[in-house]
C-alpha cells in the first residue's frame, strides 16, 4: 500500500504546484493561458509560432489563439507571417516585454532560487524520475485508452 500513498502525496504536490502558478496569474490579473505564454515566450531559446506554443503549453489551438489575440489587440505583443502564410511568429513588443519584466520574469527568478535550493546532483535526478514516470504513465495511459 505504500504506492498508494506514494501515488497521493506526488499529486498532492503537483495540486499544490497548479495552485501556487493559478495563485500568482490571479494576482498579475490575468488569465492562466496569457501568464503561461509570457511565460514561455520569456523561456524560449527562438521565437515560437503559435502551433510550437500549443505543443509546449499543451493547450488547444482555440485556446491559445484566442489568448494571443487579446494580447495582440492590447499591445502586448506582434503576429508576423512565418516560414509560410499559416504559421505566424509570436514576438512581444516593448509593451509585452515590459509586462513580462514585472511578472513572469519575477516567477522564473524564483524558480531558478528554488532550484537552486537542490544541489546540481540532485536537479539532474529529480527532471530524469520525473521524466522517467511521466514517459512510464504516458504508456500505461496508452495502453488503457486501447482497452476503452
Amino acid at each position: 500500500m505504500k504506492h498508494i500513498d506514494h501515488l497521493s502525496e506526488y499529486n498532492e504536490i503537483i495540486k499544490e504546484n497548479d495552485e501556487i502558478y493559478r495563485h500568482l496569474a490571479k494576482n498579475f490579473h490575468m488569465p492562466e493561458c496569457t501568464f503561461w505564454i509570457l511565460y514561455t515566450l520569456r523561456t524560449a531559446h527562438a521565437p515560437l509560432t503559435q502551433s510550437e506554443l500549443c505543443k509546449i503549453l499543451y493547450e488547444p489551438k482555440q485556446t491559445v489563439n484566442s489568448a494571443l489575440k487579446k494580447l495582440e489587440a492590447e499591445g502586448f505583443l506582434s503576429l508576423a507571417v512565418g516560414s509560410d502564410r499559416r504559421s505566424k511568429t509570436i514576438t512581444l513588443t516593448d509593451k509585452g516585454q515590459t509586462l513580462a519584466g514585472q511578472t513572469v520574469d519575477l516567477v522564473i527568478s524564483a524558480e531558478k532560487h528554488s532550484l537552486l535550493s537542490l544541489e546540481e546532483t540532485e536537479q539532474d535526478l529529480f527532471l530524469q524520475l520525473f521524466h522517467k514516470y511521466t514517459d512510464a504513465l504516458k504508456q500505461q495511459i496508452t495502453e488503457l485508452n486501447k482497452k476503452t
